[in-house]
């Protein structure tokens, strides 16, 4: 039943999200920041009544670790696309996530996709790929959050992928911190079950800032191990609340 109404309402959505588009579109010829920040509020609240829907009771721990003056490149461990719309319902304004590159062209998703001024990676392809980061490293310069996935892919397994180093390039060369960001029981959602939504508890932590101008180039190098091993801690714990 919770399927077939997330369903429906993703149809609404749709519909509703026609006419809104064009307002973020014609605000965006006024002032680009205001794009953004129509375009983030109103899809929020639609990923928001996705979670109500479905039956989702979200817990969110470490918000205070968000600065509250500065942006930050936000580290999260992937297991479904579930992830994607928690973290979106509870993100700092402005927000961008890497996605993979196929979802350039699905219709609607990323109209508003390019609003929220997500990057679209196509790690088949190192010189796009490295574009994409670049554009990613000015984004964070001027002011916008940038969620990624350093494992790369939807993990299916119990422990977490390796993560590519590159990823952290976003917040090296940006000079801003990182903040891990811990899902947990987010596949019980749907892909556990699938095509069936179910009623599930989630937990989304942020995690203490990382600032990597404080590291010894050593460090930095393993940058990706040491925030994989801090996600991982938080996820075993978390676990035991579920």
């Amino acid at each position: 039943m919770r399927t077939i109404l997330v369903a429906i309402f993703l149809i609404l959505y749709t519909i509703i999200s026609l006419p809104m588009y064009l307002v973020a579109f014609l605000a965006g010829k006024i002032d680009p920041a205001k794009k953004v920040v129509i375009a983030q509020v109103f899809v929020a609240w639609g990923l928001r009544c996705i979670l109500f829907i479905s039956g989702v009771k979200v817990t969110v721990k470490g918000k205070e670790n968000i600065p509250a003056d500065n942006n930050a490149l936000f580290v999260f461990n992937h297991r479904s696309f579930f992830d994607i719309i928690v973290g979106y319902a509870t993100a700092p304004i402005p927000t961008a996530f890497v996605s993979k590159k196929e979802l350039e062209h699905v219709p609607m998703i990323s109209w508003w996709m390019r609003f929220l001024n997500c990057l679209f990676l196509d790690r088949d392809d190192i010189r796009q790929g490295m574009k994409t980061i670049l554009t990613g490293i000015e984004l964070m310069k001027n002011g916008t959050n940038i969620f990624i996935a350093p494992e790369g892919t939807r993990n299916t397994g119990e422990e977490l992928l390796p993560f590519h180093e590159a990823s952290f390039k976003l917040a090296d060369k940006s000079k801003k911190p990182i903040i891990p960001v811990a899902m947990s029981n987010m596949d019980e959602v749907w892909e556990k079950h699938m095509p069936w939504v179910r009623k599930t508890h989630v937990i989304i932590e942020y995690c203490e800032p990382i600032d990597m101008q404080q590291m010894e180039r050593a460090e930095k190098k393993k940058i990706g191990e040491t925030v994989r091993g801090i996600l991982a801690e938080k996820i075993a714990q978390n676990a035991k609340e579920l």
